[in-house]
Formats: C-alpha cells, structure tokens, sequence
C-alpha cells in the first residue's frame, strides 16, 4: 500500500513538473515575434492542458494501476475521464480556430484610410470563426453525449412527454436558426462589413461587431444600437461605405434673391482649397429651389470618408454663413412689404350719410 502510494504521488509530481515545463515553453513561444503563437498562448491553453493531466492521471493513476476496483467507481471515473478529454481538445480546436484567424488578418490594417479590402476580410473571418467555434461546441457536445448510455432513450421520452414545450422550442429555434443563416448570408455577400457608415433607425454610426446573430452598430454620440442579423436582411437602411469611402457633402444656404452667386463660388473655392478635409474632387454651388421670399443654394463637396465629410460640411456652413454676414448683408433671407402712399379715399355710402 505504501508502495502504491509512493507511485501516485511520483507521478502526480511528473504530471505537475510536465506542466509547469509546458506551460513556460509555451510562454516562452508566445514572447517571441517571430511564432504564429500569441504573446498570451500559455495562459489560453492553461485550462485545457489541465484537464487532460487530469484525465491521464485518472486513466493512468487510478484504472490502469487498479486503484479502485469497484465497477461502478471504475466506469464513473471512466467516463469522467471521456468527458474531461473532449472538453480538452474541443477548447484546443477553438483556441487554434483564433489563432489561425488573428494571424490571417495581421496582413490587414482597418485603420488606414482606404480600408475596404481590410474590412471585408475583417468581416467574413470574423463570422467564419463565430460559426466554426459554434459547429465545433455543437460537435463536441453530440460526442459526450455518446458516451452516456440510454440518452437517445431520454431525449424521445421528454420530446414524447412535453409536445407543446417542443411546438415552442421548435419554434424559437426556428428564429434562432434564421438569424444564424443570416449572419451566413451576411459573411458571404456583406451587405455590411465591419467599420462601415450607415444610417439604421435614424441614426448615424458605424458597424462596429458583426455576431453570429447580432450586429452592433456604435453611433455618433458614443452609444451602441444593437440589432438582430435578420435586419440587414430584411429591411432597408443606408450603407455610405458600401464601395468606397468616399462620400459627398451638402450645404443648403437659403438667401435673397439679390446674392451674387458666382462671389459665392469664388469663396467656396478658397475655403476649400484652404483646408485638408477637402479632397479636391467635387466643388459644386447649385441654385436648388425657389421660394417667394428666398432662394435654396446646394453647396456640394467631396471627402474622403463620412467623418470628414460631416467636418467639412460644418467648416464651410459656417465660413460662407460668416461670408456672407460680412460682405453682403442685404442678401441675407428678408420680408419685402410695399406700403402705397396718397391711395384715393372712398366714400361712404349715402344711407349712412343720412343716419
């Protein structure tokens, strides 16, 4: 007995040692630029590695060497030691999945300015890895499920016992199941992809995560909308970046009729040239529409992506307002009134003469 137990514990300690060797490889890998590892690989594969010790000093330390003789004792810790390596290796197979996917996307950079090769990429691996971890969980419960006994029996019994809770999980996993498809469909034709501009219920922002069922989209004002995939699918909204990122602004002007407009180009032209925002492209003032008291002038210029666009749109909203506040005051929007002077003065009817 004390022999046995002597044994255990040289082993438990050669399982500890082995550890504690892997691990500092591992990190030691992981400092180095020049692996595909990531600098925090040890500590991702921490708990997987643990739990296959586990299983093999249960295998080898407690089966193999008859520790425990009981049959039911040695088929607990049997399956025990099934369970605990397909959570193993299925934890190792997602940690490769991101690994393999981060190392991909290092050849793309999403925050230069042309950036849409970048945001495809970004955008299809990200829900590649999304559905692959979920095929690969999924995979791995279907195997621990094989190793208990009678379980196809449990699960017809409970479909058989509870019709309507499985009319209604039916059903939910139906939409369940929509919304995955649709986060599919959206990897493969991307209506949208990740740091693209777009106007959904109202609002301004840009994608920020694109989910396996879900999209979150970080408005202007630093708040998130998050929305179902299903909805880029089904409904309609506006994508700014949907082929490039440049994009064009306007300015609405509503002034007299006596403005002159061509002073009004001129200065347009030197404010734009004047900043970087612009990127010299399109330069346009139009007259849009017409009222009785005001005319609509449409200011258009190009950038190079929505946030500048908004800078520039403000920039020169301001500096034509001020322009035109300097130099032609009288062209600002004005009420004309023509009051007649000396207008013949009529009569009173002769009954009320009388009266």
């Amino acid at each position: 007995m004390e022999e046995t137990t002597r044994n255990i514990l040289i082993f438990l300690v050669g399982l500890i040692v082995l550890y504690i060797a892997i691990h500092f490889l591992l990190k030691k890998l992981g400092k180095d630029p020049r692996n595909i590892l990531p600098h925090n690989i040890a500590n991702r594969v921490m708990v997987p590695l643990i739990t296959i010790f586990i299983a093999v000093a249960i295998q080898a330390g407690l089966i193999n060497r008859e520790i425990i003789t009981d049959e039911g004792q040695v088929e607990f810790f049997q399956q025990a030691r099934s369970l605990l390596l397909i959570f193993s290796f299925t934890w190792f197979i997602i940690v490769a999945i991101r690994i393999a996917k981060n190392q991909f996307l290092k050849q793309f950079d999403v925050t230069t300015a042309d950036n849409l090769r970048a945001r495809k990429f970004y955008t299809q691996f990200n829900i590649i890895e999304r559905i692959s971890i979920f095929v690969v969980i999924l995979f791995g419960l279907g195997i621990a499920l094989l190793t208990f006994d009678g379980v196809e029996e449990i699960g017809v019994s409970i479909l058989t016992s509870a019709g309507i809770a499985g009319i209604v999980l039916g059903l939910s996993a139906q939409k369940v199941f929509g919304t995955i498809f649709a986060g599919i469909q959206i990897a493969i034709a991307q209506p949208i992809r990740i740091d693209d501009v777009v106007i959904v219920e109202g609002e301004w922002g840009r994608i920020e995560e694109i989910k396996l069922t879900y999209v979150v989209v970080q408005i202007w004002d630093k708040r998130r909308l998050v929305l179902p995939t299903t909805y880029f699918i089904e409904k309609p909204f506006q994508n700014w970046t949907r082929n490039s990122s440049d994009i064009l602004g306007t300015v609405f002007l509503y002034t007299d009729f006596d403005l002159p407009i061509e002073k009004l180009r001129e200065e347009l032209t030197r404010l734009l040239n004047a900043t970087p925002l612009w990127d010299r492209k399109v330069n346009v003032i139009q007259v849009t529409d017409m009222t009785e008291k005001t005319m609509e002038l449409r200011a258009l210029m190009s950038a190079k992506d929505a946030s500048t666009a908004w800078d520039l749109r403000v920039y020169i909203r301001e500096n034509l307002l001020k322009y035109i506040k300097e130099y032609f005051p009288d062209s600002l929007p004005r009420t004309r009134l023509e009051i007649k002077k000396d207008l013949p003065r009529q009569e009173e009817p002769s009954g009320l003469l009388q009266r």
